[in-house]
């Protein structure tokens, strides 16, 4: 039975929590979080003790970390966790550096612990699919991936200002999952961002409204769309156009039951939250991470991943405030 300790007891941890007690290998034998009453929570529902974050990590019954606490907190948990010899599962991103990251690779390499960035849409099944179509030859040789994340609502302006704006913050996953579709790492990429959905967000110099596209080296190109408002629901859309054709995954709805009229034909909204959107890949990955550590194989994607995405997430951010196109 593998012992997971759960750092951070928020929505994330609760989730994480949920799937483990499904798993017949794993169990959650401790919590931490710096609101008591979350982490007294979260105990209640696992059965798990209630311990200090570094006596989580050096707890005998605990062979894994989950890292679910806020961004700034993880480097030292990394750290600690790696140091101590154990498994870690880290929320994205891992970092708001990626000097920081670099380092933190050579400590988790110097440990040879295990190490899985959670970024959740590689195990989305719809995109599994579409990922799988690729690899099979399905489209021949890919040209254009086009990636559409749209949030129903903005985050809190108090989230904004920590956050690290929103191409580190929610862009970051669409640039993982470019990467992980083009099958090329781009080798430049030229961002633009407005302030179109709230003026606060503005005035805390991050953006609401987004657009990037990226090039790899043999000409593939990626246009990835973010907005921090969408009036229908969570909007997530996949397309990728090749030579032989196109595969495209849609929105997952409320419901599946279509009306026709004289009007026209009418559907359900996209699901509203990203916590129900994604609910099977957030099951999916930390799946993956146990049956990773049972078989001794390497859980994907990696801290490497988390480092690329990073340095994509850093140079939108400089293409946006230079209005350069910048080379990687």
């Amino acid at each position: 039975m593998i012992g997971i300790g759960i750092l951070g007891c928020g929505r994330i941890g609760q989730v994480h929590a949920r799937t483990l007690a499904g798993l017949p290998d794993a169990c959650v034998t401790a919590v931490s979080d710096a609101l008591p009453e979350a982490a007294a929570s979260l105990a209640e529902t696992t059965g798990a003790a209630i311990r200090d974050p570094q006596d989580l990590i050096e707890a005998s019954d605990v062979d894994a970390v989950i890292i679910g606490t806020p961004t700034s907190t993880h480097a030292e948990l990394i750290e600690a966790a790696a140091r101590a010899g154990k498994a870690i599962f880290c929320e994205k991103p891992v970092d708001l550096s990626a000097d920081r990251i670099r380092d933190l690779i050579g400590v988790v390499s110097d440990a040879g612990v295990p190490f899985m960035t959670a970024f959740n849409r590689r195990f989305d099944p719809s995109f599994v699919e579409l990922k799988r179509r690729l690899a099979d030859g399905a489209l021949g040789q890919v040209e254009i991936v086009t990636i559409l994340s749209r949030d129903p609502t903005p985050p809190p302006i108090g989230y904004v200002r920590t956050s690290g704006g929103l191409f580190r913050d929610m862009m970051i996953h669409d640039l993982d999952m470019a990467r992980f579709l083009l099958g090329e790492e781009p080798v430049q990429i030229h961002a633009v961002g407005s302030s179109l959905v709230d003026a606060e967000i503005g005035a805390a110099g991050d953006v609401d409204t987004a657009a990037v596209t990226m090039t790899t080296a043999s000409g593939k190109i990626c246009q990835i769309s973010n907005s921090r408002r969408a009036t229908y629901g969570y909007d997530q859309r996949i397309e990728v156009h090749g030579e032989k054709g196109m595969l495209r995954a849609a929105n997952q709805l409320e419901h599946s039951v279509e009306q026709a009229g004289p009007q026209g034909f009418a559907t359900a909204p996209a699901q509203h939250f990203f916590l129900q959107r994604y609910a099977a890949a957030y099951s999916a990955e930390m799946r993956h991470f146990v049956d990773a550590l049972k078989s001794g194989k390497a859980p994907q994607p990696g801290i490497e991943d988390g480092l690329k995405a990073q340095i994509l997430a850093d140079a939108a951010t400089e293409s946006w405030q230079s209005g350069n196109v910048v080379k990687l």
